[in-house]
């Protein structure tokens, strides 16, 4: 007796429908939807994996990194930096004690310098 693997996956088929990718291959039915679908046409299980540590959490928005470090060399004793992250809070404590007293803009321009492109805040 002959192995057959599926059309779509490659995984040995024990039945006409794979166990892996959920194709079948014992009829002649097709998968509903053109081209227009959002189903793909090979009838394929598409899954969304979302890979940790990449820093990009739920509601976070991408960042320029060179974007924020002008504002941090050019205006990080105002906060205009951490103003561009979303930070207000961190801002206005910026604004008022001249960027932490001229070491807190100092040390953030060392960690975006490492951070990298586009990061997420």
């Amino acid at each position: 007796m002959e192995a057959k693997n599926c059309q779509g996956c490659g995984a040995p088929l024990e039945n006409e429908r794979c166990d892996f990718c959920g194709r079948n291959h014992g009829s002649n039915e097709q998968v509903q939807g053109g081209s227009n679908s959002n189903r793909p046409s090979s009838g394929k299980i598409v899954e969304t994996v979302v890979v940790p540590n990449q820093g990009n959490v739920a509601g976070s928005r991408p960042k320029n990194k060179v974007a924020a470090l002008l504002l941090c060399f050019f205006l990080g004793w105002m906060g205009a930096h951490k103003f561009y992250e979303g930070k207000v809070g961190m801002g206005i404590v910026y604004l008022f004690t001249f960027g932490l007293f001229g070491f807190g803009f100092f040390i953030d321009f060392f960690i975006l310098l490492f951070k990298p492109n586009p990061y997420y805040v």
